[in-house]
């Protein structure tokens, strides 16, 4: 969820492990584009691209239902490695619907990504929210993540990001504690129960979720590389049988044996919260095992945005 500024203004702020030219050219190149650019599920075809001042890119984007988007989107601040301000969502037969404001800066080794899009009024700027949320149209800034990571770091990445409105210190509380952590990390329709809960540097748990019908039980355990109050916890996690011995995925023998997550805690404002998922094979991983994983973002996307829908009903509740 975008972060919220002026009532008609949708702000975007993210920071990525590559240095700030490898990011410009992640937006400047239309075949590198091409490789993150728009919601998880969706591909583009650059038709031409003009990057500068009064230049025009002009593509389609496909999404996965087989509907196509036409843009052309005129740039009017051109900026190397700083600035890009350009009109988005508009063709020959609509005006565009809003203005970008992208700004980029580095600090050691790492690119800010601070993006403003401004709309017409507040009633528009609450529907194109809406719009955004529903089209997860924010996977977008998780799709470069990815892509950064492999070109940055040469390794595969799934990376979720969400803003929840909870204070940072709640935020760490409700994923560092397990009462509260059990509440809501199952995906919708199962259940979590601890068998065991150390949650510290050095620590591990030992847990089952459970289908709400009862039938079944999965295990796992993790272990807890960090946990640095209140931006960042690291663990690794593995599936496990009754007795804690290390076995595969219940569904899938190809799926990595061991998957690190490392989540961190970003303050948006008093009450805002972004939370950032990197999740990565971990360990020795065989190419095939690789593939299970990157062929199944779309499902770790469905998956972990169930598990932030709970979360959200939780803090609610709260």
């Amino acid at each position: 969820m975008p972060v919220t500024s002026k009532s008609n203004e949708i702000k975007i702020i993210r920071e990525f492990d590559a240095p700030l030219k490898m990011v410009w050219d992640a937006w400047a190149d239309p075949e590198k584009v091409a490789k993150w650019w728009g919601p998880r599920g969706f591909t583009i075809t650059t038709h031409s691209k003009d990057l500068r001042p009064g230049g025009m890119w002009h593509y389609t984007m496909h999404g996965p239902e087989g509907v196509e988007y036409v843009n052309k989107s005129q740039y009017f601040e051109v900026e190397e490695f700083k600035k890009l301000v350009y009109d988005h969502g508009g063709n020959d037969e609509q005006k565009p619907l809003f203005r970008v404001t992208v700004l980029f800066s580095e600090s050691h080794g790492k690119t800010i990504m601070d993006m403003t899009m401004t709309l017409p009024t507040p009633e528009a700027a609450e529907q194109t929210r809406g719009f955004i949320r529903k089209a997860s149209g924010d996977s977008t800034w998780d799709r470069l993540a990815e892509y950064l990571d492999h070109q940055s770091l040469n390794k595969e990445t799934f990376v979720i990001n969400r803003t929840f409105d909870a204070p940072i210190d709640l935020m760490f509380k409700v994923w560092s504690e397990p009462d509260h952590f059990a509440k809501w990390l199952a995906p919708k329709g199962f259940d979590m129960t601890f068998i065991r809960a150390d949650i510290r540097e050095g620590g591990s748990s030992f847990y089952y979720m459970s289908a709400a019908n009862g039938q079944g039980k999965m295990y796992g355990r993790c272990e807890y590389l960090k946990l640095e109050e209140p931006n960042h916890i690291v663990y690794k996690q593995q599936f496990c049988d009754e007795n804690e011995n290390i076995t595969r995925h219940p569904m899938s023998s190809t799926w990595p044996e061991t998957m690190l997550t490392d989540v961190k805690f970003t303050s948006e404002g008093p009450d805002k919260t972004r939370v950032t998922i990197t999740w990565e094979p971990s360990g020795i991983t065989t190419q095939e095992e690789m593939d299970t994983f990157v062929n199944a973002r779309a499902g770790m996307t469905q998956g972990w945005t169930g598990s932030f829908d709970k979360l959200e009903d939780y803090l609610a509740q709260r």
